[in-house]
Protein backbone atom coordinates (compact mmCIF):
# COMPACT_ATOMS: atom_id res chain seq x y z
CA UNK A 1 0.00 0.00 0.00
CA UNK A 2 0.60 3.56 -0.68
CA UNK A 3 1.13 5.99 2.77
CA UNK A 4 -2.01 7.55 2.41
CA UNK A 5 -3.52 4.16 2.21
CA UNK A 6 -1.73 3.43 5.33
CA UNK A 7 -2.83 6.48 7.13
CA UNK A 8 -6.67 5.48 6.25
CA UNK A 9 -6.14 2.51 7.66
CA UNK A 10 -4.22 3.57 10.48
CA UNK A 11 -6.71 6.31 11.49
CA UNK A 12 -9.15 4.06 11.03
CA UNK A 13 -8.16 1.61 13.40
CA UNK A 14 -7.11 4.38 16.47
CA UNK A 15 -10.81 5.38 16.07
CA UNK A 16 -11.93 1.74 16.38
CA UNK A 17 -9.51 0.96 19.47
CA UNK A 18 -10.64 3.96 20.85
CA UNK A 19 -14.26 3.18 20.62
CA UNK A 20 -16.54 3.13 23.86
CA UNK A 21 -19.81 1.91 25.11
CA UNK A 22 -22.60 3.31 26.78
CA UNK A 23 -21.02 3.49 29.74
CA UNK A 24 -17.14 4.99 28.77
CA UNK A 25 -15.37 1.74 28.49
CA UNK A 26 -13.30 0.95 25.76
CA UNK A 27 -14.86 -1.92 23.23
CA UNK A 28 -11.61 -3.70 22.57
CA UNK A 29 -9.94 -5.22 25.14
CA UNK A 30 -6.07 -4.32 25.37
CA UNK A 31 -4.96 -7.44 25.00
CA UNK A 32 -7.09 -7.78 21.27
CA UNK A 33 -5.45 -4.44 20.43
CA UNK A 34 -2.61 -5.51 18.48
CA UNK A 35 0.31 -2.54 17.54
CA UNK A 36 0.31 -1.57 14.10
CA UNK A 37 3.73 -2.18 12.25
CA UNK A 38 4.24 0.44 9.91
CA UNK A 39 7.24 -1.29 7.67
CA UNK A 40 8.42 0.88 4.78
CA UNK A 41 11.74 2.40 2.99
CA UNK A 42 13.52 5.51 5.04
CA UNK A 43 11.79 8.68 4.67
CA UNK A 44 8.48 7.73 3.22
CA UNK A 45 6.61 9.92 5.70
CA UNK A 46 6.14 7.43 8.33
CA UNK A 47 6.39 9.76 11.00
CA UNK A 48 4.80 12.46 9.21
CA UNK A 49 1.44 10.80 9.00
CA UNK A 50 0.87 10.11 12.64
CA UNK A 51 1.52 13.89 13.69
CA UNK A 52 -1.52 14.37 11.37
CA UNK A 53 -3.60 11.33 12.38
CA UNK A 54 -2.91 12.37 16.01
CA UNK A 55 -3.74 16.42 15.11
CA UNK A 56 -7.19 15.13 12.85
CA UNK A 57 -8.64 12.80 15.80
CA UNK A 58 -7.99 15.66 18.66
CA UNK A 59 -5.86 13.53 20.87
CA UNK A 60 -1.92 13.64 21.82
CA UNK A 61 0.98 11.75 20.15
CA UNK A 62 4.72 10.21 21.98
CA UNK A 63 7.28 9.59 19.63
CA UNK A 64 9.99 7.61 20.79
CA UNK A 65 12.47 6.01 18.43
CA UNK A 66 13.62 2.67 19.95
CA UNK A 67 16.91 2.94 18.55
CA UNK A 68 18.24 5.53 21.25
CA UNK A 69 17.03 2.97 24.42
CA UNK A 70 18.68 0.72 26.63
CA UNK A 71 17.11 -2.37 28.84
CA UNK A 72 16.86 0.21 31.45
CA UNK A 73 15.49 3.02 29.61
CA UNK A 74 12.39 1.10 28.28
CA UNK A 75 11.86 -0.41 31.10
CA UNK A 76 13.10 1.22 34.08
CA UNK A 77 16.03 0.75 36.78
CA UNK A 78 16.00 -1.87 39.51
CA UNK A 79 15.29 -1.24 43.12
CA UNK A 80 14.67 -3.51 46.18
CA UNK A 81 11.56 -3.02 47.95
CA UNK A 82 10.49 -4.07 51.72
CA UNK A 83 7.67 -6.25 51.98
CA UNK A 84 5.97 -8.87 54.76
CA UNK A 85 5.06 -12.24 53.08
CA UNK A 86 3.82 -15.01 55.10
CA UNK A 87 4.74 -12.91 58.64
CA UNK A 88 8.33 -12.24 57.19
CA UNK A 89 9.97 -9.00 56.08
CA UNK A 90 11.87 -9.91 52.47
CA UNK A 91 14.00 -7.49 49.91
CA UNK A 92 11.97 -7.87 46.33
CA UNK A 93 12.92 -6.56 43.08
CA UNK A 94 10.94 -3.66 41.93
CA UNK A 95 11.49 -1.46 39.13
CA UNK A 96 11.37 2.48 38.33
CA UNK A 97 8.36 3.67 35.99
CA UNK A 98 10.03 3.24 31.99
CA UNK A 99 11.05 6.42 30.48
CA UNK A 100 9.05 5.83 27.45
CA UNK A 101 5.56 5.72 30.05
CA UNK A 102 6.46 8.18 31.77
CA UNK A 103 6.38 10.26 29.05
CA UNK A 104 3.25 9.50 28.51
CA UNK A 105 1.81 10.11 31.52
CA UNK A 106 3.84 14.04 31.39
CA UNK A 107 2.50 14.33 27.94
CA UNK A 108 -1.17 13.98 29.30
CA UNK A 109 -0.74 15.97 32.04
CA UNK A 110 0.68 19.12 30.45
CA UNK A 111 -1.76 18.92 27.40
CA UNK A 112 -4.87 17.65 29.36
CA UNK A 113 -5.51 15.03 26.66
CA UNK A 114 -6.28 11.41 28.14
CA UNK A 115 -5.95 9.44 25.08
CA UNK A 116 -3.48 9.24 22.22
CA UNK A 117 -1.00 7.14 20.31
CA UNK A 118 2.30 6.04 21.43
CA UNK A 119 4.88 5.95 18.76
CA UNK A 120 7.70 3.56 18.37
CA UNK A 121 10.25 4.11 15.41
CA UNK A 122 12.57 2.20 14.52
CA UNK A 123 10.95 -1.00 16.49
CA UNK A 124 13.24 -3.62 14.74
CA UNK A 125 16.22 -2.05 15.63
CA UNK A 126 15.82 -2.57 19.35
CA UNK A 127 19.12 -3.74 21.39
CA UNK A 128 20.27 -7.45 21.87
CA UNK A 129 19.36 -7.00 25.60
CA UNK A 130 15.80 -5.39 24.79
CA UNK A 131 14.40 -7.68 22.31
CA UNK A 132 13.04 -10.23 24.82
CA UNK A 133 11.07 -7.89 26.54
CA UNK A 134 9.56 -6.51 23.19
CA UNK A 135 6.98 -9.32 22.98
CA UNK A 136 5.40 -8.58 26.19
CA UNK A 137 5.07 -5.38 25.50
CA UNK A 138 3.43 -5.70 22.24
CA UNK A 139 0.77 -8.11 23.43
CA UNK A 140 0.08 -6.30 26.66
CA UNK A 141 1.64 -2.86 26.43
CA UNK A 142 3.75 -2.99 29.20
CA UNK A 143 7.42 -2.53 30.04
CA UNK A 144 8.40 -4.22 33.44
CA UNK A 145 5.79 -3.63 35.82
CA UNK A 146 4.45 -0.41 34.22
CA UNK A 147 1.42 -0.27 31.80
CA UNK A 148 0.49 2.21 28.58
CA UNK A 149 -2.48 4.07 29.95
CA UNK A 150 -5.30 3.27 28.89
CA UNK A 151 -7.07 4.86 25.86
CA UNK A 152 -3.38 4.66 24.45
CA UNK A 153 -3.01 3.37 21.00
CA UNK A 154 0.24 1.85 20.21
CA UNK A 155 1.79 1.97 16.46
CA UNK A 156 5.25 0.94 15.38
CA UNK A 157 7.34 1.51 12.26
CA UNK A 158 10.62 0.41 10.89
CA UNK A 159 12.73 -0.29 7.92
CA UNK A 160 13.05 -3.20 5.85
CA UNK A 161 16.83 -4.76 6.32
CA UNK A 162 18.22 -3.65 3.15
CA UNK A 163 18.16 -0.09 4.43
CA UNK A 164 19.72 -0.48 7.78
CA UNK A 165 22.17 -3.04 9.10
CA UNK A 166 20.93 -3.26 12.63
CA UNK A 167 17.38 -4.49 11.36
CA UNK A 168 16.67 -7.62 12.79
CA UNK A 169 13.89 -9.41 11.70
CA UNK A 170 11.01 -10.15 14.15
CA UNK A 171 10.30 -14.40 14.40
CA UNK A 172 6.67 -15.30 14.13
CA UNK A 173 5.61 -15.14 17.95
CA UNK A 174 6.67 -11.77 17.35
CA UNK A 175 5.08 -10.80 14.27
CA UNK A 176 2.11 -12.91 15.20
CA UNK A 177 1.07 -10.33 17.41
CA UNK A 178 1.41 -7.11 15.24
CA UNK A 179 -0.76 -5.84 12.29
CA UNK A 180 1.64 -5.50 9.59
CA UNK A 181 1.18 -2.59 6.92
CA UNK A 182 4.07 -3.11 4.26
CA UNK A 183 4.26 0.32 2.85
CA UNK A 184 5.82 1.47 -0.61
CA UNK A 185 6.99 4.92 -1.82
CA UNK A 186 4.26 6.01 -4.16
CA UNK A 187 4.74 9.48 -6.27
CA UNK A 188 1.24 9.97 -7.01
CA UNK A 189 0.17 9.58 -2.93
CA UNK A 190 2.99 11.73 -1.95
CA UNK A 191 2.13 15.09 -4.82
CA UNK A 192 -1.56 14.53 -3.54
CA UNK A 193 -0.21 15.10 -0.24
CA UNK A 194 2.21 17.65 -1.66
CA UNK A 195 -0.52 19.82 -2.68
CA UNK A 196 -2.19 19.98 0.58
CA UNK A 197 1.22 21.08 2.32
CA UNK A 198 2.11 23.56 -0.25
CA UNK A 199 5.37 22.00 -1.37
CA UNK A 200 7.15 24.24 -3.51
CA UNK A 201 5.69 24.40 -6.99
CA UNK A 202 9.41 24.02 -8.83
CA UNK A 203 9.23 20.37 -6.79
CA UNK A 204 5.68 20.02 -7.81
CA UNK A 205 5.69 20.03 -11.39
CA UNK A 206 9.41 18.59 -12.07
CA UNK A 207 8.20 14.90 -10.37
CA UNK A 208 4.95 15.40 -12.28
CA UNK A 209 7.20 15.12 -15.28
CA UNK A 210 10.13 12.90 -13.80
CA UNK A 211 7.96 10.72 -11.55
CA UNK A 212 11.09 8.13 -11.47
CA UNK A 213 12.88 10.85 -9.32
CA UNK A 214 10.74 10.87 -6.51
CA UNK A 215 12.08 7.90 -4.65
CA UNK A 216 15.68 6.35 -5.63
CA UNK A 217 18.03 3.85 -3.96
CA UNK A 218 20.95 2.69 -5.80
CA UNK A 219 23.71 1.02 -4.60
CA UNK A 220 27.20 2.66 -6.41
CA UNK A 221 30.59 1.95 -5.89
CA UNK A 222 30.71 4.66 -3.48
CA UNK A 223 28.17 2.81 -1.23
CA UNK A 224 24.29 4.42 -2.14
CA UNK A 225 22.79 7.13 -3.78
CA UNK A 226 18.94 7.90 -2.37
CA UNK A 227 16.57 10.52 -2.93
CA UNK A 228 13.24 10.12 -0.31
CA UNK A 229 10.17 12.22 0.01
CA UNK A 230 11.89 13.66 3.32
CA UNK A 231 14.30 14.85 1.15
CA UNK A 232 12.13 16.44 -1.08
CA UNK A 233 9.99 17.67 1.48
CA UNK A 234 12.87 19.50 3.72
CA UNK A 235 14.43 20.74 0.56
CA UNK A 236 11.14 22.82 -0.17
CA UNK A 237 10.82 24.38 3.19
CA UNK A 238 14.88 25.37 2.41
CA UNK A 239 13.88 27.06 -1.10
CA UNK A 240 10.98 28.92 -0.16
CA UNK A 241 13.64 30.46 2.72
CA UNK A 242 15.77 30.82 0.46
CA UNK A 243 13.23 32.98 -2.01
CA UNK A 244 12.17 35.05 0.46
CA UNK A 245 16.17 35.98 1.72
CA UNK A 246 17.11 36.64 -2.18
CA UNK A 247 19.82 33.99 -1.90
CA UNK A 248 20.66 31.88 -4.83
CA UNK A 249 19.49 28.01 -4.94
CA UNK A 250 22.07 25.95 -6.95
CA UNK A 251 23.37 22.08 -6.95
CA UNK A 252 25.54 22.47 -3.52
CA UNK A 253 22.32 23.34 -1.75
CA UNK A 254 20.05 20.76 -3.49
CA UNK A 255 23.03 17.84 -3.02
CA UNK A 256 21.92 18.39 0.57
CA UNK A 257 18.85 16.67 0.44
CA UNK A 258 18.77 14.69 -2.61
CA UNK A 259 21.50 12.15 -2.44
CA UNK A 260 21.99 11.18 -6.33
CA UNK A 261 24.35 13.19 -8.38
CA UNK A 262 21.77 12.96 -11.35
CA UNK A 263 18.59 13.69 -9.57
CA UNK A 264 20.94 16.83 -8.17
CA UNK A 265 21.87 17.82 -11.73
CA UNK A 266 18.84 17.70 -13.31
CA UNK A 267 16.43 19.51 -10.79
CA UNK A 268 18.96 22.25 -10.72
CA UNK A 269 18.78 23.08 -14.68
CA UNK A 270 15.01 22.67 -14.14
CA UNK A 271 15.01 25.21 -11.00
CA UNK A 272 16.69 27.45 -12.96
CA UNK A 273 14.03 27.47 -15.63
CA UNK A 274 11.35 27.85 -13.21
CA UNK A 275 13.04 31.22 -11.86
CA UNK A 276 13.13 32.50 -15.34
CA UNK A 277 9.55 31.48 -16.01
CA UNK A 278 8.81 33.35 -13.15
CA UNK A 279 10.33 36.61 -14.07
CA UNK A 280 9.23 35.92 -17.78
CA UNK A 281 5.20 35.13 -17.04
CA UNK A 282 4.77 37.93 -14.86
CA UNK A 283 2.58 35.64 -12.51
CA UNK A 284 0.53 38.11 -10.42
CA UNK A 285 -0.02 40.10 -12.99
CA UNK A 286 -1.73 36.98 -14.55
CA UNK A 287 -4.01 36.98 -11.44
CA UNK A 288 -4.64 40.46 -11.50
CA UNK A 289 -6.79 39.46 -15.37
CA UNK A 290 -6.40 41.61 -18.65
CA UNK A 291 -5.13 41.55 -21.88
CA UNK A 292 -2.34 38.62 -21.66
CA UNK A 293 -2.30 38.18 -25.95
CA UNK A 294 1.66 37.95 -25.86
CA UNK A 295 1.97 35.63 -23.13
CA UNK A 296 -1.21 33.75 -24.69
CA UNK A 297 0.58 33.00 -27.66
CA UNK A 298 3.80 32.00 -25.92
CA UNK A 299 1.89 29.41 -23.73
CA UNK A 300 -0.21 28.07 -27.23
CA UNK A 301 3.22 27.54 -28.98
CA UNK A 302 5.10 26.43 -25.76
CA UNK A 303 6.52 22.78 -24.71
CA UNK A 304 4.24 20.54 -22.73
CA UNK A 305 7.28 20.73 -19.79
CA UNK A 306 6.72 24.87 -19.81
CA UNK A 307 3.03 24.42 -19.18
CA UNK A 308 3.62 22.18 -16.94
CA UNK A 309 5.76 24.39 -14.94
CA UNK A 310 2.98 27.46 -15.63
CA UNK A 311 0.44 25.45 -13.98
CA UNK A 312 2.49 25.01 -10.82
CA UNK A 313 3.44 28.39 -10.70
CA UNK A 314 -0.22 30.09 -11.11
CA UNK A 315 -1.29 27.44 -8.61
CA UNK A 316 1.23 28.19 -6.33
CA UNK A 317 1.05 31.84 -5.97
CA UNK A 318 -3.12 31.41 -5.71
CA UNK A 319 -2.42 28.95 -3.00
CA UNK A 320 -0.54 31.64 -0.98
CA UNK A 321 -2.79 34.54 -1.60
CA UNK A 322 -5.96 32.16 -0.40
CA UNK A 323 -4.20 30.62 2.38
CA UNK A 324 -3.62 34.38 4.08
CA UNK A 325 -7.64 34.90 3.44
CA UNK A 326 -8.56 31.49 5.50
CA UNK A 327 -5.64 31.79 7.99
CA UNK A 328 -7.43 35.71 8.47
CA UNK A 329 -11.08 33.96 8.23
CA UNK A 330 -9.54 31.25 11.47
CA UNK A 331 -8.17 34.29 13.52
CA UNK A 332 -11.39 36.00 13.61
CA UNK A 333 -13.17 32.91 14.25
CA UNK A 334 -10.92 32.52 17.56
CA UNK A 335 -11.52 35.91 18.53
CA UNK A 336 -15.27 36.80 17.86
CA UNK A 337 -16.60 35.06 21.06
CA UNK A 338 -14.32 37.15 23.42
CA UNK A 339 -15.43 40.40 21.01
CA UNK A 340 -19.11 39.55 21.50
CA UNK A 341 -18.61 38.69 25.34
CA UNK A 342 -16.88 42.21 25.34
CA UNK A 343 -19.80 44.02 24.28
CA UNK A 344 -21.61 42.98 27.98
CA UNK A 345 -19.08 44.45 29.60
CA UNK A 346 -17.78 47.75 31.45
CA UNK A 347 -14.61 49.29 30.47
CA UNK A 348 -12.45 47.25 32.97
CA UNK A 349 -14.15 44.27 32.59
CA UNK A 350 -14.07 44.22 28.76
CA UNK A 351 -9.50 44.89 28.52
CA UNK A 352 -9.92 42.29 31.52
CA UNK A 353 -11.70 40.06 29.25
CA UNK A 354 -9.47 40.97 26.20
CA UNK A 355 -6.36 40.02 27.92
CA UNK A 356 -7.38 37.17 29.45
CA UNK A 357 -8.28 35.53 26.24
CA UNK A 358 -5.02 36.51 25.07
CA UNK A 359 -3.37 34.18 27.81
CA UNK A 360 -5.63 31.39 27.40
CA UNK A 361 -5.15 30.78 23.84
CA UNK A 362 -1.28 31.01 24.31
CA UNK A 363 -1.60 28.67 26.59
CA UNK A 364 -3.54 25.82 24.70
CA UNK A 365 -1.24 26.56 21.76
CA UNK A 366 1.69 25.30 24.33
CA UNK A 367 -0.60 22.35 26.07
CA UNK A 368 -1.51 21.08 22.51
CA UNK A 369 1.73 21.47 20.92
CA UNK A 370 3.99 19.74 23.43
CA UNK A 371 1.59 16.81 22.70
CA UNK A 372 2.10 16.87 18.91
CA UNK A 373 -2.39 17.73 18.92
CA UNK A 374 -2.17 21.13 17.02
CA UNK A 375 -1.84 21.57 12.96
CA UNK A 376 0.63 23.99 11.70
CA UNK A 377 -2.42 25.96 10.65
CA UNK A 378 -4.12 25.82 13.82
CA UNK A 379 -0.76 27.38 15.14
CA UNK A 380 -0.65 30.19 12.96
CA UNK A 381 -4.39 30.92 13.18
CA UNK A 382 -3.90 31.13 17.10
CA UNK A 383 -0.72 33.49 16.67
CA UNK A 384 -2.47 36.21 14.87
CA UNK A 385 -6.00 35.17 17.62
CA UNK A 386 -2.79 36.28 20.11
CA UNK A 387 -1.11 38.85 18.51
CA UNK A 388 -4.79 40.67 17.57
CA UNK A 389 -6.03 40.75 20.81
CA UNK A 390 -2.66 41.38 22.53
CA UNK A 391 -2.28 44.93 19.95
CA UNK A 392 -6.24 45.27 21.23
CA UNK A 393 -5.40 45.52 24.67
CA UNK A 394 -2.13 47.27 24.10
CA UNK A 395 -4.18 50.09 21.87
CA UNK A 396 -6.65 50.75 24.86
CA UNK A 397 -4.36 50.95 27.81
CA UNK A 398 -2.61 53.85 25.30
CA UNK A 399 -6.21 55.63 25.22
CA UNK A 400 -6.03 54.97 21.50
CA UNK A 401 -9.74 55.10 22.20
CA UNK A 402 -10.38 58.52 22.33
CA UNK A 403 -13.91 59.27 23.20
CA UNK A 404 -15.62 55.09 22.68
CA UNK A 405 -15.90 53.02 25.12
CA UNK A 406 -13.58 49.94 25.47
CA UNK A 407 -15.98 47.73 23.85
CA UNK A 408 -17.35 49.90 21.00
CA UNK A 409 -13.21 50.37 20.43
CA UNK A 410 -12.29 46.24 20.16
CA UNK A 411 -16.02 46.15 18.49
CA UNK A 412 -14.76 48.57 15.52
CA UNK A 413 -11.32 47.21 15.41
CA UNK A 414 -12.85 43.52 14.80
CA UNK A 415 -14.76 45.07 11.95
CA UNK A 416 -12.34 46.63 10.35
CA UNK A 417 -10.56 43.36 10.24
CA UNK A 418 -13.30 41.69 9.03
CA UNK A 419 -13.69 44.40 6.07
CA UNK A 420 -10.34 43.24 5.20
CA UNK A 421 -10.87 40.06 5.09
CA UNK A 422 -13.67 40.31 2.97
CA UNK A 423 -11.60 42.16 0.99
CA UNK A 424 -9.10 39.93 0.21
CA UNK A 425 -11.21 37.44 -0.22
CA UNK A 426 -12.43 39.24 -3.47
CA UNK A 427 -9.22 39.38 -4.60
CA UNK A 428 -8.00 35.84 -4.65
CA UNK A 429 -11.60 35.36 -6.03
CA UNK A 430 -10.63 37.46 -8.47
CA UNK A 431 -7.24 36.12 -8.71
CA UNK A 432 -8.83 32.53 -9.20
CA UNK A 433 -11.01 33.80 -12.09
CA UNK A 434 -8.25 35.63 -14.29
CA UNK A 435 -5.76 32.54 -13.45
CA UNK A 436 -8.67 30.03 -15.23
CA UNK A 437 -9.85 32.66 -17.85
CA UNK A 438 -5.97 32.95 -18.80
CA UNK A 439 -5.84 29.10 -18.99
CA UNK A 440 -8.99 28.72 -21.08
CA UNK A 441 -7.44 30.76 -23.49
CA UNK A 442 -3.82 29.96 -23.61
CA UNK A 443 -4.16 25.89 -23.22
CA UNK A 444 -5.11 24.81 -26.68
CA UNK A 445 -4.88 20.93 -25.53
CA UNK A 446 -8.10 20.61 -22.93
CA UNK A 447 -5.69 17.91 -21.08
CA UNK A 448 -3.66 20.92 -19.78
CA UNK A 449 -6.50 22.62 -18.77
CA UNK A 450 -7.61 19.82 -17.02
CA UNK A 451 -3.89 19.37 -15.23
CA UNK A 452 -4.40 22.63 -14.11
CA UNK A 453 -8.24 22.26 -13.02
CA UNK A 454 -7.34 19.05 -11.04
CA UNK A 455 -4.59 20.96 -9.31
CA UNK A 456 -6.77 23.40 -8.25
CA UNK A 457 -9.72 20.81 -7.15
CA UNK A 458 -7.17 18.47 -5.16
CA UNK A 459 -5.53 22.21 -3.32
CA UNK A 460 -7.32 21.64 0.34
CA UNK A 461 -6.42 25.12 0.39
CA UNK A 462 -7.89 26.44 -3.09
CA UNK A 463 -11.27 24.01 -2.49
CA UNK A 464 -11.95 25.43 1.24
CA UNK A 465 -11.30 28.38 -0.02
CA UNK A 466 -14.20 27.84 -3.17
CA UNK A 467 -16.39 25.81 -0.93
CA UNK A 468 -16.40 29.10 1.67
CA UNK A 469 -16.34 32.04 -1.22
CA UNK A 470 -17.45 30.36 -4.02
CA UNK A 471 -16.66 31.06 -7.52
CA UNK A 472 -18.32 31.01 -10.66
CA UNK A 473 -15.58 30.83 -13.42
CA UNK A 474 -14.27 27.65 -11.92
CA UNK A 475 -17.65 25.88 -11.41
CA UNK A 476 -18.37 26.61 -15.06
CA UNK A 477 -15.36 24.78 -16.68
CA UNK A 478 -14.82 21.64 -13.94
CA UNK A 479 -18.55 21.41 -15.05
CA UNK A 480 -17.52 21.83 -18.99
CA UNK A 481 -14.91 18.52 -18.41
CA UNK A 482 -16.48 16.92 -15.94
CA UNK A 483 -13.80 17.63 -13.16
CA UNK A 484 -16.69 17.94 -10.21
CA UNK A 485 -17.38 14.46 -11.10
CA UNK A 486 -14.46 13.38 -10.60
CA UNK A 487 -13.56 15.26 -7.67
CA UNK A 488 -14.80 13.06 -5.61
CA UNK A 489 -12.66 10.28 -7.04
CA UNK A 490 -9.75 12.36 -6.39
CA UNK A 491 -11.02 13.09 -2.79
CA UNK A 492 -12.01 9.22 -2.06
CA UNK A 493 -8.38 8.46 -3.52
CA UNK A 494 -6.51 11.11 -1.01
CA UNK A 495 -9.18 11.79 1.44
CA UNK A 496 -6.52 10.43 4.45
CA UNK A 497 -4.28 13.62 3.26
CA UNK A 498 -6.79 16.09 2.35
CA UNK A 499 -8.83 16.60 5.88
CA UNK A 500 -9.63 20.00 5.91
CA UNK A 501 -12.54 20.43 8.74
CA UNK A 502 -14.13 22.55 6.54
Amino acid sequence: MNIAQAKKNIRDSVKLYLKKDADGNYLMPVVRQRPIFLKGAPGIGKTAIMEQIAQELGIALVSYSMTHHTRQSAIGLPLIEKKNYGGGECAVSEYTMSEIIAAVYDTMEESGLKEGILFLDEINCVSETLYPSMLQFLQYKVFGRHRVPEGWVVVTAGNPPEYNRMVREFDVVTMDRLRLMEVEADVRAFLDYAAERRIHAAILSYLELRKEHFYVMELVAGGREYVTARGWEDLSAMLRLYEDEGLEADESLFSQYLHHETVVKEFAAYYLLYRKYEQEYRIAEILKGGDHSALIQRVSEASFDERVLLSGMLTDRLETDMHAVLVNKDVLQLVRPVISKAAQLDDGEALSAVGAEAERLKERMKRLSAAAALSDAEKEATRGAVRFLSDTENRLRSGENGNSSYAEYIKERYREKLETLKEEAAQAGHGLSSLLSFAEAAYTEESDLLLLLTRITVSDTISRFIALFGNEEYNRLSGKLMVRDRKAEFRDEIRSFLESGE
